[in-house]
């Protein structure tokens, strides 16, 4: 029946289909107001679809600014066609709201061929001093915060995990027992945590994004300087982490995890 257009359309539904494309495409946070003119929709009308699709948790609404985004229920509605560099843009605004609430910068890694991660998305936080990370970047896939927690779920055995460690490159290299410790704590907490390894005098958080087998297919990092994080507030920010990663995989994989 494609093409057909003999039938009589449902208005309302068609109007919410208007403001989920008009959202996908916005390049930032949009109020409802600007979406019921750009739209050239009624108001009130506007409000109440906009909260419908909050409710069905197409769209997110964010109570501070009062603005929406598209929300990763729609990577759930569209799974089946997508591949996952299409995650990307839908994740980014979980991005954005971890770098605004903690003050970090905001990463997310893929896991690529050659055990290897490359920097696919990143949002920055508005303090004037921030770690500055370049979308593109590679990194060894059992590195800093975010190689724990995908080595938690690697099936790797420990003599091979300790041969991958062996070849990493640290400024503050942590001991392999204590890197195992390290991975051990990301299986138990769904995070990990990074103080000063990697580079020193910045800390990580990571949490693990896992495909429908259980295996890690991207990382939910942050990055900030040490100085600024005691292990408390590390550990929170992780925690945070660990329930974002979870809601993705939810929605990548429809699995309830």
């Amino acid at each position: 029946m494609a093409g057909n257009t003999s039938g009589k359309l449902v208005g309302a539904l068609a109007a919410g289909l208007k403001v989920l494309r008009y959202l996908s495409q916005a390049t930032s946070p949009v109020g409802v107001t600007r979406i019921a003119r750009d739209l050239n929709l009624n108001p009130s009308t506007c409000y109440n679809l906009l909260k419908t699709l909050v409710q069905e948790g197409l769209v997110n609404f964010d109570e501070e600014s009062k603005t929406y985004t598209v929300a990763l229920g729609l990577v759930e509605l569209a799974k089946g066609v997508l591949e996952e560099a299409s995650y990307v843009r839908l994740i980014h605004p979980v991005l954005e709201e971890v770098a605004r609430r903690h003050n970090v910068t905001a990463t997310l890694w893929q896991r690529t061929r050659n055990e290897r991660v490359v920097l696919v998305a990143r949002a920055d936080s508005d303090t004037s001093v921030r770690v500055h990370m370049n979308v593109g970047q590679r990194l060894p896939m059992y590195i800093a915060a975010l190689g724990r927690c995908l080595a938690a779920h690697s099936g790797l055995s420990t003599r091979e995990l300790k041969k991958r460690f062996d070849e990493l490159r640290w400024d503050s290299k942590p001991s392999f027992d204590g890197y195992l410790a390290g991975v051990d704590e990301a299986r138990r907490n769904g995070y990990a945590i990074d103080e000063g390894n990697f580079v020193q005098g910045v800390s990580t958080a990571s949490a693990a994004i896992l495909d429908e087998y259980g295996r890690p297919i991207m990382a939910l990092s942050a990055v900030g300087f040490s100085a600024h994080f005691d292990h408390d507030a590390l550990d929170k920010l992780g925690q945070y982490l660990r329930d974002r990663a979870a809601e993705i995989t939810r929605s990548i994989t429809g699995n309830q995890i």
